[in-house]
Protein backbone atom coordinates (compact mmCIF):
# COMPACT_ATOMS: atom_id res chain seq x y z
CA UNK A 1 0.00 0.00 0.00
CA UNK A 2 1.80 3.20 -0.98
CA UNK A 3 1.20 6.76 1.21
CA UNK A 4 -1.02 8.07 -0.46
CA UNK A 5 -3.11 4.64 -0.66
CA UNK A 6 -2.98 4.89 3.45
CA UNK A 7 -3.72 8.95 4.03
CA UNK A 8 -6.61 8.34 1.93
CA UNK A 9 -7.34 5.19 3.83
CA UNK A 10 -6.94 7.24 7.19
CA UNK A 11 -8.96 10.31 5.91
CA UNK A 12 -11.81 7.27 5.56
CA UNK A 13 -11.31 5.75 8.69
CA UNK A 14 -11.49 9.33 10.67
CA UNK A 15 -14.77 10.04 8.84
CA UNK A 16 -16.22 6.57 10.13
CA UNK A 17 -15.37 7.56 13.71
CA UNK A 18 -16.37 10.54 13.37
CA UNK A 19 -19.81 10.27 11.55
CA UNK A 20 -21.30 7.30 13.36
CA UNK A 21 -22.78 6.90 16.89
CA UNK A 22 -21.82 3.33 17.47
CA UNK A 23 -19.02 1.64 17.07
CA UNK A 24 -18.21 -2.15 17.78
CA UNK A 25 -14.43 -3.49 17.84
CA UNK A 26 -14.33 -7.72 16.95
CA UNK A 27 -12.03 -9.84 15.94
CA UNK A 28 -12.30 -12.11 12.88
CA UNK A 29 -9.45 -14.31 12.75
CA UNK A 30 -10.40 -17.62 11.31
CA UNK A 31 -14.14 -16.57 9.65
CA UNK A 32 -14.05 -17.82 5.98
CA UNK A 33 -14.71 -15.48 3.07
CA UNK A 34 -18.07 -16.48 2.87
CA UNK A 35 -18.63 -15.97 6.47
CA UNK A 36 -17.20 -12.11 6.36
CA UNK A 37 -19.48 -11.80 2.78
CA UNK A 38 -22.71 -12.63 4.74
CA UNK A 39 -21.88 -10.72 7.62
CA UNK A 40 -21.18 -7.75 5.79
CA UNK A 41 -24.53 -7.93 3.95
CA UNK A 42 -26.34 -8.82 7.28
CA UNK A 43 -24.24 -5.24 8.10
CA UNK A 44 -26.27 -3.43 5.26
CA UNK A 45 -29.33 -4.60 5.71
CA UNK A 46 -29.38 -3.30 9.10
CA UNK A 47 -28.04 0.15 8.01
CA UNK A 48 -24.09 -0.36 9.10
CA UNK A 49 -21.07 -1.40 7.92
CA UNK A 50 -18.15 -3.23 8.61
CA UNK A 51 -14.69 -2.43 7.87
CA UNK A 52 -11.29 -4.09 8.13
CA UNK A 53 -8.44 -2.13 8.55
CA UNK A 54 -4.63 -2.35 9.62
CA UNK A 55 -4.41 -1.43 13.41
CA UNK A 56 -2.04 0.91 12.96
CA UNK A 57 -3.88 3.51 10.41
CA UNK A 58 -6.94 2.69 12.59
CA UNK A 59 -5.31 4.16 15.48
CA UNK A 60 -3.90 6.77 13.49
CA UNK A 61 -7.17 7.18 12.25
CA UNK A 62 -8.37 7.40 15.62
CA UNK A 63 -6.54 10.48 16.98
CA UNK A 64 -8.00 13.82 17.86
CA UNK A 65 -11.50 12.32 17.78
CA UNK A 66 -14.21 11.58 20.29
CA UNK A 67 -13.75 7.41 19.90
CA UNK A 68 -9.83 7.77 20.67
CA UNK A 69 -10.09 5.81 23.72
CA UNK A 70 -10.77 2.87 22.09
CA UNK A 71 -7.57 2.31 20.38
CA UNK A 72 -6.18 -0.32 22.92
CA UNK A 73 -8.72 -2.68 21.22
CA UNK A 74 -6.96 -2.53 18.08
CA UNK A 75 -4.36 -5.51 18.76
CA UNK A 76 -4.10 -8.48 15.97
CA UNK A 77 -6.75 -9.20 13.25
CA UNK A 78 -9.79 -6.31 14.19
CA UNK A 79 -13.02 -5.29 12.01
CA UNK A 80 -14.86 -2.26 12.91
CA UNK A 81 -18.69 -2.08 12.42
CA UNK A 82 -20.08 1.20 12.67
CA UNK A 83 -23.74 2.51 12.30
CA UNK A 84 -25.53 5.94 13.07
CA UNK A 85 -28.07 3.92 14.69
CA UNK A 86 -27.12 3.27 18.48
CA UNK A 87 -27.95 -0.71 18.45
CA UNK A 88 -28.21 -1.36 14.83
CA UNK A 89 -23.98 -2.49 14.59
CA UNK A 90 -24.04 -4.63 18.21
CA UNK A 91 -27.21 -6.35 17.84
CA UNK A 92 -25.84 -7.99 14.31
CA UNK A 93 -22.37 -8.16 15.78
CA UNK A 94 -23.54 -10.29 18.42
CA UNK A 95 -26.10 -12.29 16.83
CA UNK A 96 -23.37 -13.36 13.99
CA UNK A 97 -21.00 -13.89 16.85
CA UNK A 98 -23.39 -16.31 18.70
CA UNK A 99 -23.46 -18.26 15.33
CA UNK A 100 -20.06 -18.20 14.47
CA UNK A 101 -17.50 -18.54 17.51
CA UNK A 102 -14.73 -17.18 15.43
CA UNK A 103 -16.06 -13.06 15.48
CA UNK A 104 -15.24 -12.48 19.07
CA UNK A 105 -16.41 -9.20 20.40
CA UNK A 106 -13.44 -6.92 21.59
CA UNK A 107 -15.59 -3.63 23.17
CA UNK A 108 -16.10 -0.63 21.18
CA UNK A 109 -17.45 3.15 21.95
CA UNK A 110 -20.63 4.90 21.43
CA UNK A 111 -19.37 8.34 21.46
CA UNK A 112 -17.22 9.43 23.97
CA UNK A 113 -18.06 6.29 26.49
CA UNK A 114 -16.48 3.06 25.94
CA UNK A 115 -17.90 -0.14 25.53
CA UNK A 116 -17.16 -3.57 26.87
CA UNK A 117 -17.83 -6.48 25.42
CA UNK A 118 -20.80 -6.77 28.36
CA UNK A 119 -21.90 -3.43 27.37
CA UNK A 120 -21.99 -4.39 23.43
CA UNK A 121 -24.19 -7.60 24.40
CA UNK A 122 -26.69 -5.25 26.73
CA UNK A 123 -27.18 -2.56 23.43
CA UNK A 124 -27.81 -5.95 21.37
CA UNK A 125 -31.06 -6.42 23.01
CA UNK A 126 -32.42 -3.00 23.53
CA UNK A 127 -35.01 -2.37 20.28
CA UNK A 128 -33.83 -0.09 17.44
CA UNK A 129 -34.45 3.66 16.99
CA UNK A 130 -37.31 2.82 14.70
CA UNK A 131 -38.91 0.24 17.26
CA UNK A 132 -39.07 2.91 19.81
CA UNK A 133 -40.48 5.31 17.09
CA UNK A 134 -42.87 2.71 16.48
CA UNK A 135 -43.89 1.83 20.01
CA UNK A 136 -43.66 5.76 20.97
CA UNK A 137 -46.32 6.61 17.80
CA UNK A 138 -48.88 3.66 18.91
CA UNK A 139 -48.32 4.62 22.63
CA UNK A 140 -50.00 8.40 21.21
CA UNK A 141 -52.56 7.38 18.98
CA UNK A 142 -53.93 4.76 21.12
CA UNK A 143 -55.66 6.92 23.68
CA UNK A 144 -56.51 9.42 20.96
CA UNK A 145 -58.75 6.02 19.44
CA UNK A 146 -59.77 4.88 22.59
CA UNK A 147 -61.45 8.62 23.19
CA UNK A 148 -63.35 8.52 19.69
CA UNK A 149 -64.58 5.37 20.88
CA UNK A 150 -66.26 6.75 23.68
CA UNK A 151 -67.73 10.07 22.69
CA UNK A 152 -69.19 8.20 19.44
CA UNK A 153 -70.74 5.55 22.01
CA UNK A 154 -73.13 7.68 23.60
CA UNK A 155 -74.36 9.07 20.68
CA UNK A 156 -74.88 6.08 18.65
CA UNK A 157 -77.17 5.19 21.56
CA UNK A 158 -79.11 8.26 21.60
CA UNK A 159 -79.23 7.79 17.76
CA UNK A 160 -80.77 4.17 18.60
CA UNK A 161 -83.00 5.11 21.13
CA UNK A 162 -84.78 8.12 18.85
CA UNK A 163 -84.90 6.25 16.11
CA UNK A 164 -86.67 3.95 18.49
CA UNK A 165 -89.13 6.16 19.43
CA UNK A 166 -89.83 7.41 15.86
CA UNK A 167 -90.44 3.90 14.87
CA UNK A 168 -93.13 3.59 18.14
CA UNK A 169 -95.04 7.03 17.11
CA UNK A 170 -95.41 5.88 13.91
CA UNK A 171 -96.84 2.47 15.08
CA UNK A 172 -99.42 4.44 17.26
Amino acid sequence: MERAEKRELVTTLRGVFEDNTTIVVAHYSGLSVADMTAFRAQMREAGAGVRVAKNRLAKLALEGTDVAHMSDLFTGPTLIAYSSDPVAAPKVAIDFAKSHEKLVVLGGAMGPTTLKPDDVKALATMPSLDELRAKLVGMISTPATRMAQVLSAPAGQVARVLGARAEQSEAA
